[in-house]
């Protein structure tokens, strides 16, 4: 994404600095030699997210979250929530995509204590919670398997083999 719009500057975040270690490098060279100028990665979790992002992030993306994240963003903790807010400047768009297998990730999915994702939990639970974080719906649906096949993201790329999986795209914008 930092390549196709140079005229952004994109902060990857990761609480793990070991998926964020070779992009990181690569970020860093030359721009002759693939370097990108307008990207940087940071390793820290959502609920910690350093005060120097308070108010300017023009578009949070959260693409199938695991661990921590996903129960956050699937419960809608508010902790988590407000993190989000704090760090979005005024419009911000949030978007969120989380993935969930219900046989694959059963045991991770009840180790976190996170409930069957269907469209009326989200709905009528987990919107509720984002619009009392802050944050106006724009969008709230389950993606074609099509549709999320077609994501830039590793992991969508990776989980693009298993038709089984529920994908949720939600889209809110920051008050």
């Amino acid at each position: 994404m930092a390549k196709a719009n140079p005229n952004k500057f994109f902060i990857g975040v990761d609480a793990n600095v070991k998926p964020i270690e070779k992009p990181s490098m690569k970020a860093t060279r030359k721009p002759a030699k693939g370097g990108l100028p307008n990207a940087m990665f940071v390793q820290a979790a959502a609920e910690d997210l350093p005060e120097e992002f308070d108010g300017k992030a023009d578009e949070i993306h959260i693409h199938f979250p695991w661990g921590s994240l996903l129960k956050a963003v699937a419960i809608g903790d508010a902790g988590i929530l407000a993190s989000l807010h704090r760090i979005g400047a005024p419009d911000c768009l949030l978007e969120i995509v989380i993935g969930i297998d219900p046989v694959r990730d059963r045991v991770e999915l009840e180790r976190l204590g996170i409930p069957e994702l269907t469209l009326v939990f989200v709905h009528s639970y987990l919107i509720p919670k984002y619009i009392v974080a802050g944050f106006d719906p724009l969008e709230v649906r389950r993606l074609d398997h099509d549709e999320w096949a077609k994501l830039e993201t590793s992991w969508a790329k990776r989980l693009h083999g298993n038709s089984g999986r529920t994908v949720f795209y939600l889209v809110m914008r920051r008050k």
